[in-house]
């Protein structure tokens, strides 16, 4: 018989907690964001009765359609790649965006999280692999620019972290790097630029490799499969 999602959640936490106590961390120090794309309603509230918070969603109209199922309770968190012109559907939806990665989408969220005077948690993505597939900024010149943008012109939004994704085919060893690298590069922009202490999420780590982003200092990770199965 398969295991339940509370059963999965189960083990994940344990899985979590192991991590970082082997990493001289608490357990509490790292949150697990449920990663419900392309699961039903019915699913994100049994994990929710078994406990769980805070769940990602890739697409916005998918995730609006779950929240008006799912009704008061959930903290969404927005993870796929946003389109300028569906800005306007994440201020006062969503508590956080972790895939923030141009000027113009930030002035976009900017304008529409005024209209609703909303403020709106926002997480750099940064794709470090290249990846055609993926969004996300390359390079460290193009991180600050993008810093810099958020905190002149879009005070609106709260700079609260860093987000990535390596490539699946990468060793443990590369992985962790990259990991390592964005732990780095995060101390790095909070001394920068004085960011404060709402700068201090990074968001990094899935179902397969999210104990390596624990040791490397991961503060969310994103966790869809071992929780909820296979996507179809």
């Amino acid at each position: 018989m398969p295991a339940s999602i509370a059963d999965n959640l189960a083990a994940v936490r344990e899985r979590i907690a192991e991590a970082a106590r082997r990493a001289g961390r608490t357990p509490e120090s790292v949150r697990l964001l449920a990663v419900s794309k392309t699961k039903p309603a019915g699913a994100v509230l049994e994990a929710f009765r078994a406990g769980q918070r805070l769940f990602g969603e890739n697409r916005v109209q998918e995730a609006l359609a779950k929240m008006d199922a799912c009704g008061p309770g959930p903290e969404w968190h927005l993870i796929g790649h946003l389109q300028s012109n569906k800005a306007r559907l994440v201020p006062g939806r969503f508590a956080a965006l972790h895939s923030l990665d141009s000027g113009p989408l930030a002035d976009a969220l900017q304008r529409h999280a005024e209209a609703a005077q909303a403020s709106l948690p926002v997480l750099i993505q940064l794709n470090w692999g290249q990846e055609a597939s993926k969004s996300g900024i390359t390079d460290e010149a193009g991180l600050r620019r993008l810093v810099e943008h958020v905190r002149t012109a879009c005070p609106r939004l709260v700079l609260s972290g860093l987000m990535t994704i390596p490539p699946l085919e990468l060793s443990e060893r590369e992985t962790r790097a990259i990991f390592a690298q964005m732990r780095t590069l995060h101390a790095g922009l909070q001394a920068e630029f004085a960011l404060g202490a709402a700068f201090c999420e990074l968001s990094m780590g899935m179902s397969h490799d999210f104990e390596w982003a624990i040791a490397e200092g991961s503060t969310l990770v994103r966790v869809g499969t071992a929780i909820f199965g296979a996507r179809p």
